[in-house]
């Protein structure tokens, strides 16, 4: 009976209606995310970008896609690398070891033959820097 009232390609436009509007959902947090993180626009910048995307939804989305998209990925990567750098140095020091214990470790690889010279240096640098 309910297949009568509501056929299936009701039901198929309903659910691509309904995909939409979660992938519309999620930039708009992606992109108010972006907004109040950016540590390059100023106040009253970010004002104007709520407002925007707020008044025309539509339009500001893209506008704002087109202008500040790669800001958008170089504030990702941004904050990853920290997220990753937090959480390393956080399980060195739950797993008690130190950059010289690390070292040591990178030596002795380089000793055995298993890292080259290139390698040792680059993992070397890595840990230092």
């Amino acid at each position: 009976m309910l297949a009568y009232y509501y056929p299936q390609q009701s039901l198929l436009w309903t659910m691509l209606e309904f995909f939409l509007f979660v992938i519309w959902i999620w930039i708009l947090i992606a992109i108010f995310t972006d907004i109040f993180r950016s540590h390059d626009m100023s106040g009253w910048a970010k004002a104007l970008w709520v407002i925007f995307v707020i008044v025309l939804p539509f339009l500001g989305i893209l506008v704002y896609l087109i202008a500040r998209g790669g800001k958008m990925q170089e504030h990702a990567v941004k904050d990853a690398a920290q997220e990753k750098q937090a959480f390393d140095s956080h399980v060195r020091e739950v797993a008690g070891t130190s950059t010289a214990d690390d070292l040591a470790k990178l030596a002795d690889l380089k000793d055995k033959g298993v890292l080259t010279d290139a390698e040792f240096q680059a993992q070397k640098a890595k840990l230092l820097g």
